[in-house]
């Protein structure tokens, strides 16, 4: 599965376990409508293994733990359980850690997908997957939201507000597991840390989180986006257009030589397949849904270089992701472009919506920008990229862009 993707379950019963190569500890929160627990018996982990229709299952250091979901007992005011990780040792983030997901038929066991959140860093927990309701049926969706402040900013976010109890002298003896955030009555002996789902957050501020994190959309109206951010193509609360068109422009260095670059939108489906790709030699792909304006051999010329147009409303089904990429095809390197950017605009009207500058580059000759993914609700999230590769040609950036969905 990629971000955002879907799949419907075949099995009532379905368990997710989350495996990576440090131990993590995993924990299930069941949600109502508006995204929030109900109370702090909504909070399923190793203190507090079972809940109405999710149980938490250890795998005692020697296997994944688990969140397993019965359907058919879960409350009809719960609409979905979010599943997340974090790992076991305290201050561990998941830079160079790939936890994958695997969600399986509670029963027999059988795989149904499995998923491996994409370029993980600074996070100390993450929101992995969710098992939700929608017109009867449940589904799974991957989701790999990360966030820099640990359990507590998962917490905060679903309504369970994470309070610090006062510093106490280290226990003669090192404690197995360090302790997420523990659903009991302020009469109850306060641990570490204590969370009451409702109550007022505390006045100290969360560690930072990343530069360029976190998610924004167009309410107030066009976006420069950094690195790593993401924009919801939503603006007032509905999906903004249907139509986008992605160009590209660059100019040669340092008033160096006519440099050929050559813009691509690679498309893939929910399992990270290829469909298929568009650029100066395919011009038009899926339909007639995305279209190339040709090679521009130079990079002359003010204004865009290469644009793509993207249909979203004729987008087939199976196509939950795009990337694009930009190859120098004559071989020079990045370092000898200047002025890359991308932005998307407007099909209809050509105002420009979002704006992402390269404002650093590295000696490689092949580029991905920037990716559009399809979120289960059928709305449209872009993500500036700027991760350089080897590759000078687009079927060179199939198998990278893949990886980085």
């Amino acid at each position: 599965m990629t971000p955002g993707s879907n799949i419907p379950l075949s099995a009532a019963r379905v368990a997710v376990d989350v495996s990576a190569p440090v131990r993590l500890d995993v924990s299930g929160l069941l949600l109502t409508a508006h995204g929030k627990v109900r109370s702090d018996d909504d909070f399923i982990f190793y203190n507090q293994p079972s809940g109405p229709g999710v149980t938490y299952r250890s795998g005692g250091g020697t296997a994944s733990d688990a969140i397993t979901v019965d359907t058919a007992a879960v409350p009809a005011d719960i609409e979905r359980i979010v599943v997340t990780a974090s790992p076991d040792a305290a201050g561990q983030t998941f830079q160079g850690i790939e936890p994958t997901a695997t969600i399986r038929d509670a029963a027999t066991g059988a795989v149904l997908a499995t998923f491996t959140p994409p370029r993980l860093g600074a996070e100390t927990a993450l929101v992995v997957v969710e098992v939700y309701r929608r017109g009867g049926a449940w589904k799974a969706r991957a989701v790999g939201q990360g966030y820099a402040n640990g359990l507590a900013g998962i917490a905060t976010d679903f309504g369970v507000t994470v309070e610090e109890a006062p510093a106490t002298p280290p226990a003669p003896e090192p404690q197995p597991r360090s302790q997420p955030p523990v659903a009991q009555s302020a009469s109850s002996t306060a641990p570490p840390e204590r969370a009451r789902a409702g109550a007022t957050p505390p006045p100290a501020a969360p560690p930072a989180a990343p530069p360029a994190s976190g998610k924004i959309n167009l309410d107030k109206g066009r976006v420069s986006l950094q690195k790593n951010q993401t924009v919801s193509l939503v603006k007032g609360g509905r999906p903004l257009l249907s139509q986008v068109k992605m160009g590209l422009g660059w100019e040669p260095a340092y008033r160096g030589k006519d440099i050929d670059l050559d813009a691509s939108v690679i498309a893939y489906g929910p399992q990270r397949n290829h469909l298929d790709s568009c650029y100066f030699g395919k011009l038009t792909i899926l339909g007639g849904a995305i279209r190339h304006s040709g090679d521009n051999l130079t990079g002359e010329g003010a204004g865009d270089d290469e644009v793509i147009t993207v249909d979203l409303g004729r987008l087939p089904a199976d196509a939950t992701g795009l990337v694009f990429t930009v190859n120098s095809f004559s071989g020079q390197k990045f370092t000898q472009v200047a002025k890359a950017y991308c932005r998307l605009l407007d099909a209809a009207t050509g105002e420009e919506l979002v704006r992402f500058d390269l404002t650093s580059a590295e000696p490689q000759t092949g580029v991905m920008m920037c990716k559009l993914i399809r979120q289960f609700s059928g709305e449209w999230e872009m993500t500036a990229m700027g991760s350089f590769v080897k590759a000078r040609t687009v079927r060179d950036m199939v198998r990278p862009s893949a990886a980085a969905l």
